[in-house]
């Protein structure tokens, strides 16, 4: 069993700014990832809002700050089962899933991957994009190692031979390991799971190869993606002629138990609507939406700025969506007009919102932690004590806590990095 004086779970953009601005007091951290790689959803973002920096850009730098700290100690592909224990004196049970990669020799060189023959759904590029049985994510992954699939690797044996290093492991050589870690304090930060558009059936998703949740436009879009920053129509491979944001996409919607506001909806669709301009200022373009939360610093400027692109922002609702003939139509209501409409499009991508991520959950039930009514994490107080928890010791940042764009959530990452910092249950720790 080693010590740690704080557990972080979960390396998103909120659980890395936890754990760099808890290793700069001089405090070792252990970061928690279930998978290969640190830094979450945010890798997958092209752009951020609203100044369209590059989303790697700002990422890249904090997942190699955090994974350099002397105080800091990185344990991917490992998953929480269990935290016992109180503050000062916790046991976190951790199963830690095989790589099937030597990591003291791999270089990350890519060899493996480019020799692989099988190519399966990737994950990380939801599905726009493949991936090889033996990969890296993205390029830019930390820890900079390959990932063996094991599950679809048909044992060929071609990795094997081109590794110069002799670090691709076979399946006897590494197993499921129980891990066991003592910390005097634990910030939760596993961050959200995307909703499932397949719910909403009169958009279409999955039945016309056109209709897109926005995170698998964001990977369309993205110059580092599948597509190379290509937004051609799959199902034929022309470019568009136009496209429509549908809002709202399993947010503010009673009839599934969501009725609340999944916050980045609005502020994404504008911005892809104008990284679409950007590149093709010839597409037609328009957003239907129900109510534009533009709430932050300079995010209503960044509305304005899209309408003055000429993307056409329509207080409208979307019905269904039918295929005729080259393209889509959708059924629309003009909520300023009463008016119905059918709008035509090449492309419709959906905005889909954001929920809780499933072990975020079951965590918390394990804990004793209260959820909210939506089953985000609870505070203690949301106005005096938004990053703290009803167990002492516990601590909660991120979009575990409720939906939360990129800014506030470096901002309640760094919030509960104060926080235990300040209560100091470490302290005692560290003397043991």
């Amino acid at each position: 069993m080693s010590w740690h004086d704080v557990v972080v779970i979960g390396a998103g953009v909120a659980g890395i700014q936890a754990a760099m601005d808890i290793t700069s007091h001089n405090i070792p951290v252990c970061l928690i990832k279930r998978e290969p790689t640190i830094g979450g959803h945010m890798g997958m973002l092209d752009k951020t809002f609203p100044t369209n920096d590059c989303s790697m850009c700002i990422l890249s730098q904090k997942m190699a700050d955090v994974d350099r700290h002397p105080n800091s100690t990185l344990l991917t592909l490992a998953e929480v089962e269990k935290i016992e224990g109180d503050a000062g004196d916790f046991t976190v049970t951790i199963t830690k899933y095989p790589r099937y990669i030597r990591e003291s020799s791999c270089i990350g060189c890519g060899d493996c991957s480019a020799a692989c023959p099988v190519e399966v759904y990737n994950s990380f590029d939801a599905g726009i994009g493949v991936r090889k049985a033996i990969y890296k994510p993205h390029a830019q992954v930390i820890p900079n190692w390959a990932m063996k699939d094991n599950l679809h690797c048909i044992e060929c044996g071609l990795c094997y031979n081109v590794c110069g290093k002799n670090t691709v492991l076979h399946v006897d050589e590494e197993a499921v390991q129980i891990i066991t870690i003592s910390a005097a304090a634990v910030v939760i930060a596993m961050g959200y799971a995307f909703f499932d558009a397949r719910k909403k059936g009169q958009f279409g998703y999955l039945r016309y190869p056109d209709v897109l949740p926005g995170i698998e436009f964001e990977r369309m879009i993205n110059a580092g993606g599948p597509t190379f920053g290509d937004i051609r129509r799959l199902s034929n491979g022309e470019t568009q002629k136009s496209v429509v944001f549908a809002q709202c996409v399993g947010s503010r919607d009673i009839s599934l138990g969501r009725n609340f506001c999944s916050c980045v909806c609005c502020m994404y669709a504008l911005k892809n609507s104008m990284m679409i301009k950007e590149h093709y200022p010839e597409i037609d373009i328009t957003i239907l939406y129900s109510d534009l939360r533009a709430y932050g610093k300079g995010y209503e400027e960044y509305a304005e700025r899209a309408n003055q692109m000429g993307v056409n922002i329509v207080r409208a609702l979307p019905g269904e969506v039918q295929q005729a003939k080259n393209n889509l139509v959708l059924h629309v209501e003009d909520i300023e007009t009463g008016e119905f409409n059918n709008l035509e499009a090449d492309l419709v991508i959906l905005s889909v919102g954001i929920a809780p991520a499933l072990g975020t959950i079951r965590l918390a039930q394990s804990l004793g932690l209260p959820l909210d009514e939506n089953n985000f994490l609870a505070s203690a107080d949301t106005k005096l004590d938004p990053a703290g928890t009803i167990r002492p010791g516990i601590y909660i940042a991120g979009t575990a806590i409720a939906p939360k764009d990129i800014p506030d959530s470096v901002i309640s990452g760094g919030a509960s990095a104060m926080k235990a910092v300040i209560d100091g249950f470490y302290t005692s720790g560290a003397q043991q």
